[in-house]
C-alpha cells in the first residue's frame, strides 16, 4: 500500500491503459482484464484524455460500470487543454467518456505552455465542486516540483529498472514532500522482459521477469505501479508480483545489472 498526502491510502500496484481501447478486436479481452485486476485489488486504474484520443477512457467506463465505488481513477489532462478554463472543459469531457461524476485523482499530463498556477487554479476549483478528489502532475521533474504548491498528491513519471534517473533527486525531493511516485512503463513497454541478467534472477526466485521487475519498482514503499495488462492472464502474473519479497541479495544483483544513477539524469518521458 501506499499514501498520498492527503492520507488516501491505495494499493501499490494498479493498472495502467495506454493503448488500450484502440482495436475493437481486443475490446473485450482489455475490459475483462481490468475487471480481472479489479477483482484482484488492482484498483488503480490510470487513464488519460490523450490516450486514444479518449477511448482508453471509453474503454474504462465500460470496464468499471456498476463498480465506480471499487476503483480509485485516475486521469490526466493534455497540456494544450491545461488553462484555467481548459481543465475544467477537459476533466467535464473525461467525466463523460468514463460514465462518472468524479475523479479520485487528476494529472496534468505534462507541462506545456499553460502557467502551472493556472492549472492548480483549475484544479483546486474542480476538487471544490466535488468533480476531483486530488490533484497531481506528471512527467515533472524535481526542480518543477518545488514550483508547486501543498495539494499536489503525486507525480507519475517513467521508472523502472533501465530508467533509474528518478533516484537521483527526484524520489527524494518527492519524499521530502511526503509524496508518493506513481511509476508508468514499470517493464518499459515489455523490453525488459529481453534481459538475460533479470531472466536469471527471475529463475533463482521461481518468479517470472515481469514480477521480478514490478517487485523492485514497489520495493520502497513510496511508489506506485501502473503496468498495462491486456489479458487476464498477464493481469493475474503482475498481480503475483505483490507476493514477491526481494532480499538484499537481490537487490544487489538487480544494481550490478542495471546501476544506480550517480549524477542529475533529465527526466525521460516515452
Amino acid at each position: 500500500m501506499i499514501t498520498f498526502p492527503n492520507g488516501t491510502t491505495v494499493p501499490a500496484l494498479g493498472q495502467g491503459t495506454w493503448n488500450m481501447g484502440d482495436s475493437s478486436l481486443s475490446r473485450e479481452s482489455e475490459i475483462d482484464a481490468l475487471r480481472t485486476g479489479i477483482d484482484l485489488g488492482l484498483t488503480v486504474i490510470d487513464t488519460a484524455e490523450m490516450y486514444g484520443g479518449g477511448r482508453s477512457e471509453e474503454l474504462v467506463g465500460e470496464a468499471i460500470a456498476g463498480r465506480r465505488d471499487e476503483v480509485f481513477l485516475v486521469s490526466k489532462v493534455l497540456p494544450s487543454n491545461a488553462s484555467r478554463s481548459g481543465t475544467i472543459d477537459a476533466c467535464r469531457a473525461s467525466l463523460r467518456r468514463l460514465g462518472t461524476d468524479r475523479l479520485d485523482l487528476y494529472l496534468l499530463h505534462w507541462r506545456g505552455r499553460h502557467p502551472l498556477d493556472e492549472t492548480v487554479d483549475a484544479f483546486e476549483a474542480l476538487v471544490a465542486d466535488g468533480s476531483i478528489r486530488a490533484w497531481g502532475v506528471s512527467n515533472l521533474d524535481a526542480d518543477e516540483l518545488a514550483e508547486l504548491p501543498d495539494g499536489c498528491q503525486t507525480d507519475q513519471v517513467l521508472y523502472n529498472l533501465t530508467r533509474r534517473g528518478p533516484e537521483f533527486d527526484l524520489l527524494p525531493c518527492a519524499s521530502t514532500r511526503g509524496m508518493p511516485v506513481m511509476a508508468y512503463s514499470p517493464v518499459e513497454q515489455g523490453r525488459l522482459l529481453g534481459s538475460s541478467a533479470l531472466a536469471d534472477i527471475a529463475g533463482d526466485l521461481g518468479a517470472t521477469p515481469t514480477q521480478v521487475a514490478l517487485a523492485w519498482t514497489m520495493r520502497s514503499g513510496t511508489v506506485l505501479a501502473i503496468p498495462k495488462a491486456s489479458t487476464a492472464a498477464h493481469v493475474r502474473e503482475n498481480a503475483a508480483a505483490r507476493e514477491l519479497t526481494l532480499s538484499d541479495g537481490d537487490l544487489e544483483r538487480l544494481d550490478r545489472a542495471f546501476p544506480a544513477p550517480t549524477r542529475a539524469v533529465p527526466l525521460e518521458m516515452l
